[in-house]
C-alpha cells in the first residue's frame, strides 16, 4: 500500500548521525577559540549547552532502536530542540555577529527536505524568533585582548534580514525539490504497482488455462465411462438417477473448463497479436454506453499493420480515450494512421482543451484538468486501493473535482515505456478540442509477416 507524505518517516539513525556531527563541530569550535586563539569565553557555559546536546543523542542512541522511523511531530522536537541549543551557544558567543550563525539555517533546512510543510513552516518561525532575539540580546563576541568591534546597527541589521531571506528562500526551495521528488516516487511506485496487478492476473489466466487443459482429459475419460453404463442401468432406478447426476454435473464442469480456457491468453501466442482496427476497436467497446458518440477511423499506406494488445498499451491508450470523453462536449474521435515509418494513434474531443496552467506540466505526476482541483498534493494520496482505478481514469475521490492527476502521467509513463512518443495540443484536430497524439516508430510495433521474395512476387 501507498501511503501520503505525511507517513513516510524519517529514521531516527539518519538524525542521530546528523546530530553527532553537529555536536563535534561545535566542540571543536569552542575549543579552538578557547584554547587555540585564547579568546575570553564563557567556556563551562559553552560546553554545558553541548553537553546537553550530546545527553538528548544520547538518549536516542541507546533507548530506540536504529531503524525506528519516527513520527513528524518527534522529529520537529528534535529539530527545535537543535535551534533552541545552537541559538543558546550564539547568545554566549557574541550572537548574530557570531560567523557560525548562519548555522541556525540547518535545522529547518533538514526540516523542508523530510517533514511536512507545516511542521517546516512553524519550525521557519521559531528560528525566526530566534534570530530576531539574537539580534536584540546577545554576550559579547570572544576577541583577544581589548574590546569587540562594535558592529554598527545597519549591519546588524543586514545580518538579521539576509538571515530572515536565506531561511525563506532555501528552505522554500528545499521543500518544493523535495516535495516533487516525492511525487514522482509515488507516482512511479503507482505505475509499477498498477503493472504487476496486471502481470499477476496474467498469470493466474495462464494457470487457469493450463488447469482446464489438464483436467478435460479425465472429465472427458468420466463423462464416456458414465454414457455407457447409463446403457446398463434403468434410469428409473436410483442407481439410474445418480449415473443421470453425474452426466449432468460433468457436462457442467465442461462449460466451467471451457470458461477458464478463455481467460488465459499467452502473449507469446498470434491471439495477442491484432490488427490496429481491431486494436482501437477493442478499447474504444467498452465505452461504446457511453454519452458522448465515439467515432473510429483508420487510414494508411496498405493493410494495417500487426499489433501486440499488450497491458501498456491498452490501459495507457484505454485511459486517453476515457479523459477525452470526461470532457468531450459531444464527440470523441479516435484515428489511426500508418505509413513506412510510424504508426499514430490520435485522440481527439471537442471539449474546452487543455488549460495553459495544465498544459505546462502535462506528463508529471498529480496534475490535472479536472475542475475544481488542478494540482492534488501528495499529501492527498489515497490508499493505492483505489488508484487502479485512477490508472483507467476513474476519479477515486468522486467527482469531476476530485481527479488525482496521474492517469495521463501513468498513460504516458507506460506509452514511452513501450516506445512511444506523446504529444498534446489543442485545436490541432478536426475536432478542436484537445488533442493528444501517440506515435510508434514502425518498424520497433508492426508485427505483420514479412513475404519472401517469392511470395510477394
Amino acid at each position: 500500500m501507498l501511503t501520503n507524505v505525511s507517513a513516510q518517516r524519517v529514521r531516527l539513525d539518519t538524525l542521530v548521525r546528523l546530530r553527532w556531527l553537529a555536536i563535534a563541530g561545535q566542540l571543536v569550535a569552542v575549543c579552538a577559540v578557547a584554547f587555540g586563539f585564547g579568546y575570553p569565553l564563557p567556556i563551562v557555559a559553552c560546553l554545558g549547552v553541548i553537553g546537553l546536546s550530546a545527553l538528548l543523542n544520547l538518549y536516542l542512541w541507546w533507548g530506540y532502536p536504529r531503524s525506528t522511523r519516527i513520527s513528524d511531530r518527534r522529529a520537529a522536537f528534535i529539530l527545535a530542540f537543535d535551534q533552541v541549543q545552537l541559538a543558546s551557544l550564539l547568545y554566549l558567543t557574541g550572537g548574530l555577529g557570531n560567523p557560525f550563525a548562519v548555522l541556525l539555517l540547518a535545522p529547518v533546512l533538514i526540516s523542508a527536505t523530510i517533514l511536512r510543510l507545516p511542521t517546516t513552516v512553524a519550525l521557519g518561525l521559531l528560528v525566526s524568533l530566534l534570530i530576531s532575539a539574537l539580534a536584540l540580546w546577545h554576550m559579547p563576541l570572544p576577541w583577544a585582548a581589548g574590546q569587540p568591534p562594535a558592529f554598527p546597527l545597519v549591519y546588524r541589521l543586514g545580518v538579521w534580514a539576509a538571515l530572515l531571506v536565506a531561511i525563506g528562500f532555501i528552505c522554500t526551495y528545499a521543500w518544493n525539490v523535495a516535495h516533487e521528488s516525492r511525487n514522482l516516487a509515488n507516482a512511479l511506485a503507482a505505475a509499477e504497482l498498477a503493472l504487476e496487478r496486471e502481470q499477476h492476473l496474467s498469470e493466474l489466466d495462464g494457470m487457469a488455462a493450463a488447469a482446464a487443459h489438464e483436467l478435460g482429459t479425465p472429465l472427458g475419460t468420466i463423462t464416456v465411462v458414465a454414457k455407457e453404463i447409463s446403457r446398463e442401468i434403468d434410469p428409473a432406478t436410483p442407481l439410474g438417477e445418480d449415473i443421470a447426476l453425474i452426466q449432468a454435473q460433468a457436462e457442467r464442469c465442461r462449460t466451467i473448463l471451457g470458461k477458464l480456457s478463455s481467460l488465459g491468453v499467452n502473449p507469446d501466442t498470434v491471439i495477442s497479436t491484432k490488427t490496429l482496427d481491431a486494436i482501437l476497436d477493442d478499447l474504444v467497446a467498452p465505452h461504446r454506453d457511453f454519452s458522448v458518440p465515439i467515432t473510429v477511423t483508420t487510414q494508411g499506406d496498405g493493410p494495417s499493420p500487426m499489433m501486440r494488445a499488450n497491458p501498456a498499451l491498452s490501459y495507457g491508450i484505454g485511459n486517453l480515450i476515457e479523459n477525452a470523453i470526461d470532457f468531450a462536449s459531444q464527440e470523441v474521435c479516435v484515428k489511426g494512421t500508418w505509413d513506412a515509418n510510424a504508426v499514430t494513434i490520435r485522440i481527439e474531443d471537442d471539449g474546452p482543451g487543455f488549460p495553459a496552467v495544465v498544459m505546462a506540466r502535462l506528463g508529471e505526476p498529480y496534475v490535472s484538468r479536472r475542475r475544481g482541483r488542478g494540482d492534488t498534493s501528495a499529501e492527498d494520496l489515497p490508499a493505492l486501493g483505489s488508484l487502479t482505478g485512477s490508472l483507467r481514469g476513474d476519479d477515486v475521490t468522486g467527482g469531476l473535482g476530485g481527479g488525482l492527476g496521474l492517469g495521463f502521467f501513468i498513460a504516458k509513463t507506460l506509452l514511452e515505456r513501450s516506445g512511444a512518443e506523446v504529444k498534446v495540443g489543442n485545436g490541432i484536430g478536426t475536432l478542436k478540442g484537445a488533442s493528444v497524439i501517440v506515435s510508434f516508430a514502425r518498424e520497433q510495433i508492426d508485427l505483420t509477416p514479412k513475404l519472401s521474395v517469392e511470395e510477394s512476387a
